[in-house]
């Protein structure tokens, strides 16, 4: 019995998270009524978020194929933590729970993602 397992392209992980990351940093933060420290961490992942999604692709990558699930991974662990931080630190449990999930989301997209490119790109 053969299984075969599907993967998501690196080309749509990063369009994945270049559509994520405005939302996260900018329209949730104010659609779902976070506080100030909330609205940082959500701020601050967005950014780090887009920031590594816009140099994903294309022949100009600053960051080797082979280190990009590391960061995916890191912010990942970013986002959990600072929304544990949050709950913890505040009491907005919306805005915790919110940042964990968002947390998950990203380390699962990375976990199913194969980090190669065509050898033209």
């Amino acid at each position: 019995m053969s299984s075969s397992r599907s993967t998501i392209p690196f080309g749509a992980h990063a369009a994945i998270q270049t559509v994520a990351a405005p939302a996260v940093m900018a329209a949730a933060p104010f659609l779902l009524g976070f506080g100030q420290a909330a609205g940082v961490v959500a701020f601050v992942f967005g950014v780090m978020l887009l920031g590594l999604a816009l140099q994903a692709t294309g022949p100009r990558r600053t960051i080797p194929l082979s280190a990009y699930a590391g960061f995916d991974y890191t912010l990942a662990a970013f986002a959990v933590i600072g929304g544990f931080a949050v709950g913890i630190g505040t009491g907005e449990w919306n805005a915790a729970t919110f940042l964990v999930g968002v947390g998950a989301c990203l380390a699962a997209l990375t976990a199913s993602t194969r980090f190669s490119v065509p050898a033209s790109a």
